[in-house]
């Protein structure tokens, strides 16, 4: 739950952390990010792509100085509350006023010196999982804590809707194809409606909305459940994913390579931005699960480049996939979800690596979407928690479930437009919690840290971008960015 100090759990490698951060980041957003590359021109693209990489990385390093400084109150007020043990333990007096004199001196001027004493190398070392819900209870008010589990709350529901639109979106495109609409006699360039039939009767929206049905169905009612991603499970998943891409990726350069490719992507066409840059910023979304991803890491005495790292790979990465997808498939052929023009007989001729990247977002997506939905009714549980009360029996396991689960269905009943969704989530959700969230963290954990340790302990994790112009940066960044994307959406709304 984000608003919990979880157990840290088993401890790994700096290296072993750079691949479990490799995979959290690349996930569902790398499979819409090819369509939104074609649609807004490769150089934009990439000028966009290597910005708002770069915008993460700082905000990356943003939540890691709170993450320490969050550990180092931690760390200080148990210091202070063994010390009052103590104190009540060598003493039989009680003067009040003294007590309250001791611990104001205590609290100015005590915890720079005797944290270092008592032997621990760091008040500032990350030994504590603090959720990113637990900080904002620390360095934000009570509007602010409110204001964070809202935008976390936003962006989980479009995660759900994402999620819940994709996997029946896959299994209406590979079975509805496989019915005859798209055997390898029919030409790549053939383009379907949701109105067109799919089996007898039934038109692809009707086939589409079935599996919507059977898929809340079967995955709904863990929403009621706790459940957890096991780490076999998640072995399965990122192996599957790195098969999946690599297949991919290889596919598309032999086509290349055979001079096969048919894309001619244009330089630039600033109509498809506002999709690209919601692509974007959800395709480097991290930050809501760095506790988790960084304090099990056993040594981070240079954590900052291993960060840094991980984020050049991604852009690797994310700049191969799309760039070999631009110029191999036309950019009015690319589908919303990457993987389905692979499922085309043209393009592949072995049916069963067909199948498999057809289908390959429902088997990875269907693992994701349970624990999701147990994350998000447990933020609207906390959200609405009082301390000492409890939920009645219905409320807590009847009304929370369901306002979790029936919200991102029914958004899925209503569309399936993937880039239009990612996008969406990512301008709005995405950027609270990638930019906004990240900025104001770190401003107030300086302001925390430098009343209670006063000006001469220097945070050992603080961020390389230390100066206050960065989080004014990145506010404005964040407030532009909110700007545009609406105005876009309003004007592109006003043209149709």
């Amino acid at each position: 739950m984000a608003g919990e100090i979880t157990e840290t759990g088993e401890l790994y490698s700096s290296y072993v952390g750079l691949v479990y951060m490799f995979n959290l980041i690349v996930g569902t957003g790398a499979l819409t990010m090819p369509k939104a590359f074609a649609t807004a021109g490769w150089l934009v693209s990439l000028v966009l792509l290597v910005f708002l990489g770069f915008m993460s990385f700082v905000t990356t390093t943003f939540v890691i100085e709170a993450m320490a400084a969050a550990n180092a109150q931690l760390r200080w007020k148990r210091m202070e509350n063994l010390k009052e043990e103590e104190d009540d333990d060598s003493s039989t007096a009680s003067d009040s006023d003294v007590l309250i004199r001791d611990n104001y001196e205590r609290a100015e001027k005590r915890p720079i010196l005797s944290v270092q004493k008592r032997g621990s190398p760091n008040p500032f070392e990350i030994t504590d999982r603090v959720e990113m819900g637990q900080m904002a209870s620390m360095f934000f008010n009570k509007v602010g804590v409110n204001l964070f589990y809202f935008c976390i709350i936003v962006y989980l529901y479009g995660d759900l809707a994402i999620y819940a639109a994709a996997v029946p979106f896959s299994l209406m495109q590979v079975t509805c194809s496989a019915a005859g609409n798209d055997s390898c006699g029919v030409e790549a360039d053939t383009k379907y409606n949701d109105t067109d039939r799919c089996w007898g009767p039934l038109r692809r929206v009707d086939a589409y909305r079935i599996y919507l049905a059977i898929f809340t169905l079967l995955l709904g009612p863990f929403t009621f459940f706790d459940v957890q991603k096991t780490k076999y499970l998640q072995i399965l998943t990122s192996l599957m994913r790195w098969i999946a891409f690599a297949v991919m990726i290889v596919l598309a350069l032999v086509r290349i390579g055979h001079g096969q490719g048919e894309g001619h992507p244009p330089l630039a066409d600033f109509s498809g931005v506002r999709n690209l840059f919601g692509v974007c910023v959800y395709s480097f979304m991290c930050q809501h699960s760095l506790p988790s991803l960084v304090t099990p890491v056993s040594s981070k005495r240079h954590l900052t480049r291993l960060v840094f790292l991980d984020y050049l790979l991604i852009l690797a990465f994310y700049g191969l996939l799309s760039f070999t997808a631009i110029f191999c498939f036309r950019g009015d052929s690319l589908m919303d979800m990457y993987t389905l023009n692979f499922a085309r007989c043209d393009v592949v001729r072995l049916a069963a690596v067909r199948f498999f990247l057809g289908l390959f977002p429902v088997f990875t997506i269907s693992t994701n979407f349970p624990i999701i939905a147990v994350t998000l009714r447990n933020n609207w549980k906390t959200l609405f928690h009082r301390e000492g009360g409890t939920y009645p029996w219905v409320v807590d396991r009847v009304v929370f479930p369901t306002i979790t689960l029936v919200p991102p269905v029914l958004v899925a009943f209503c569309t399936h437009d993937l880039e239009s969704l990612v996008g969406i989530t990512g301008a709005y959700a995405g950027t609270g919690i990638q930019y906004v969230i990240p900025a104001f963290l770190v401003y107030h954990c300086r302001r925390d840290t430098q009343l209670a340790f006063g000006c001469g302990v220097s945070n050992k994790h603080r961020s390389p971008f230390r100066h206050t112009f960065w989080v004014g940066f990145v506010l404005l960044w964040a407030f532009s960015c909110f700007i545009f994307v609406t105005a876009n959406i309003v004007l592109s709304e006003t043209k149709l």
